[in-house]
């Protein structure tokens, strides 16, 4: 069974929207303002609802996104904003567009929310950010780490045993595709959760990648219970433990996910 989020577009939309609300931007104000006319870029927008929360802030935004049926979703979920233009799609890779030419210029906060794992040249992905912020902007980072239970995204699965079978995705490759292909799961779903395995990130090795491309973690927040579970499995929010969030292996198999505000430079991280 594919769990009602991953169904439903207005769903997702909706649940993106409250979570980022309630959430993602309190976690960047409390270090980071933003006012009315901050210019906001989404990239893997999906069908808008996280661009939508921060559009009521009476920010600017530019959503990126590479599929065509979520994009026009999108369009029709933001066309309010769409006309009053404030807010602007591009259907498109971000690694292939240039910020003057395809973007309307550069950004001072740039979002990825559960999108980088999904990445395979993540060093080139964020080197590529640096050119699309303006001097002192910031990006604020989402993903669930690798090894947390249902870090292989296997709750969309077809099939009801392997959608609620946590940490499936760590078996074996040979027999993790075993499974899915003994679970009837389509072809195209099951090169996508094997990709995964090659651009999963675990916390530490997320944070490495940062510290190579030249960035500095503002803030960081770590979940036991990540925010839009509420929406998946009916699960309270809950942050994770700080001694957890301190043991560099075991925090990647019980956290679900990884709140990060980041900019090019050198400073101390905030918690």
């Amino acid at each position: 069974m594919v769990y009602r989020f991953h169904r439903s577009g207005r769903s997702q939309f909706d649940q993106q929207h409250s979570t980022t609300s309630e959430y993602i931007i309190p976690f960047i104000e409390a270090v980071r303002p933003l006012p009315p006319g901050t210019r906001v870029l989404e990239v893997g927008c999906g069908e808008g609802g996280v661009l939508r929360a921060f559009l009521d802030r009476g920010c600017e935004g530019v959503g990126v996104e590479r599929s065509g049926p979520r994009l026009d979703r999108a369009r029709e979920l933001l066309a309010g904003a769409l006309e009053q233009e404030n807010a602007r799609l591009v259907n498109g890779d971000i690694l292939d567009l240039e910020p003057e030419k395809d973007l309307g210029g550069r950004f001072d906060l740039i979002i990825l929310k559960d999108v980088i794992e999904h990445i395979p040249d993540q060093p080139r992905l964020l080197e590529r950010l640096k050119d699309c912020l303006k001097p002192g902007g910031a990006i604020f980072l989402a993903f669930p780490p690798w090894q947390m239970p249902f870090g292989g995204h296997q709750q969309v699965c077809e099939n009801a045993v392997l959608s609620i079978t946590p940490w499936l995705h760590l078996l074996p490759n040979s027999l993790y595709r075993r499974a899915l292909v003994m679970g009837k799961e389509r072809r195209e779903r099951i090169e996508e959760l094997l990709a995964l395995r090659k651009t999963g990130l675990s916390l530490g090795k997320f944070e490495r990648l940062l510290r190579r491309a030249g960035y500095h973690t503002i803030r960081r927040k770590l979940y036991l219970i990540n925010p839009i579970y509420r929406y998946k499995f009916g699960l309270k929010p809950r942050e994770q433990f700080k001694l957890i969030g301190r043991l560099p292996y075991l925090r990647n198999f019980v956290t679900t996910c990884g709140y990060y505000l980041a900019a090019p430079g050198n400073i101390r991280v905030a918690s």
